[in-house]
């Protein structure tokens, strides 16, 4: 109300200044003749002081004054004659173009803001969606509970990789400010999608840069934050992408984020704006161009607005999070209401975004890994005889690759499924 008040109040002022002239008292206007005489008479004395300063010699000098003379008399002949001076229309027909002018252009603002802008939106206080909306470490809290955290690829690479981590632990605890080693070890967790301990790590590598962290830098804290938890953008990560943002305004991941951001928290106008200009920047093969791709209709359906051109684009293996992620990020309402949740409400709201996960694989697909997430994640919750089916079908789906088989395999035993169907 508050809002709509002052933008009221700012409109009407606006209206009232450009109606003013018409409004007010006529005043006398003076005649053009008698204005004319005044400047010839001011052209005259500079003639004079420039005369007197060397700027003109006598020959010139008197060459102006004659011509400005022939002018001044011209317009005391005029002034003799009774010429009048500007017209003034009469205080009816001022009054109404006054009238008109106010109901058009405010008439013509109301229509403008009811096409472009989002009137259905409600008030979004900044600080009260960040007090509403649970923290980095709550929302990875909740996801470990529930058995949806990202589960490391078990490969050779993997084997050699969890080694090295340990090694640079080992190597850290003693060198706490190796700056180089830190990017190390975030490397490495990130590959074994430890997301969790990688954003940390991350996070000291820009404690250690300081001033010299870059956009880059805090980018890729803001990102592994979002993967840590499967697609949610925390307060935490909004942070991080505000300084990434103030670095560089126009680094593209920072502001697909950012515009992920709006779409979890009601701001879908903010997002839409950030995103269409995305897709109109391109590169057709950059990564978040079909991550926007997937997730533009219902914006455009919410605020009624046409799906923009998307640009052809090849499939990419590494789809940013929000997007094509392992889970879709819980809605606005749930994270308003996630702060103070008993373990049932957390248990069903993550029961929630379990079943978006399965129905998105079950209509588009999805990786191994992601099939055995839900199966893990439907043991967790109690609910066997689904992981069972699941199972039987990721074991029809990826029959032929003896690797995801390993996989899904492990997550059906996690589960206690593993014998269903066989």
């Amino acid at each position: 109300m508050a809002l709509w008040l002052s933008i009221a109040v700012i409109t009407l002022l606006g209206l009232a200044w450009i109606a003013r002239p018409l409004l007010g008292r006529a005043r006398d206007a003076e005649a053009r003749a008698e204005y004319d005489k005044r400047v010839y008479r001011d052209q005259m004395a500079e003639i004079e002081r420039d005369r007197a300063r060397g700027v003109l010699d006598a020959e010139e000098a008197e060459a102006s004054r004659a011509e400005v003379g022939r002018r001044l008399l011209a317009a005391d002949t005029a002034a003799a004659r009774g010429q009048a001076g500007p017209v003034r229309a009469p205080a009816g027909i001022s009054r109404a173009l006054a009238f008109g002018l106010v109901v058009i252009v405010g008439l013509g603002a109301v229509g403008l803001y009811a096409r472009l802008g989002t009137p259905a939106l409600r008030d979004q206080p900044l600080a009260e969606r960040q007090a509403a909306r649970p923290g980095q470490d709550r929302i990875e809290a909740m996801l470990a509970e529930a058995g949806l955290t990202p589960e490391t690829p078990q490969t050779e690479e993997t084997a050699q990789l969890t080694d090295l981590v340990g090694k640079l632990r080992a190597v850290l605890s003693e060198r706490q400010d190796d700056e180089r080693g830190h990017r190390l070890l975030v490397g490495a967790l990130a590959q074994l999608h430890r997301y969790s301990e990688a954003r940390v790590a991350q996070a000291r590598v820009v404690e250690l840069a300081g001033d010299r962290a870059s956009v880059r830098e805090y980018a890729d804290l803001a990102e592994l934050m979002i993967l840590a938890a499967n697609g949610y953008v925390s307060p935490e990560a909004e942070q991080a992408l505000a300084a990434a943002l103030e670095a560089d305004p126009a680094d593209p991941a920072a502001r697909y984020y950012a515009g992920l951001a709006m779409a979890q928290n009601g701001r879908p106008d903010g997002a839409w704006q950030l995103w269409t200009a995305l897709l109109r920047e391109g590169p057709p093969d950059a990564p978040w161009i079909q991550a926007i791709a997937r997730q533009l209709p219902p914006l455009a359906e919410a605020l009624g607005r046409a799906m923009p051109q998307i640009p052809d684009a090849p499939a990419t293996d590494a789809p940013l999070p929000g997007a094509q992620g392992a889970l879709p990020g819980p809605d606005a309402e749930a994270m308003r209401n996630a702060r103070d949740m008993d373990p049932e409400a957390r248990t069903e709201m993550v029961r929630g975004m379990v079943d978006g996960l399965s129905q998105r694989l079950a209509t588009e697909g999805g990786s191994p890994q992601e099939w055995a997430r839900l199966i893990r994640s439907l043991g967790v919750l109690g609910e066997t005889e689904r992981a069972a089916a699941i199972w039987t079908e990721a074991r029809d789906t990826f029959a032929s690759n003896p690797e995801a088989m390993t996989e899904l395999r492990a997550a059906a035993e996690a589960a206690g499924v593993a014998e269903a169907g066989q």
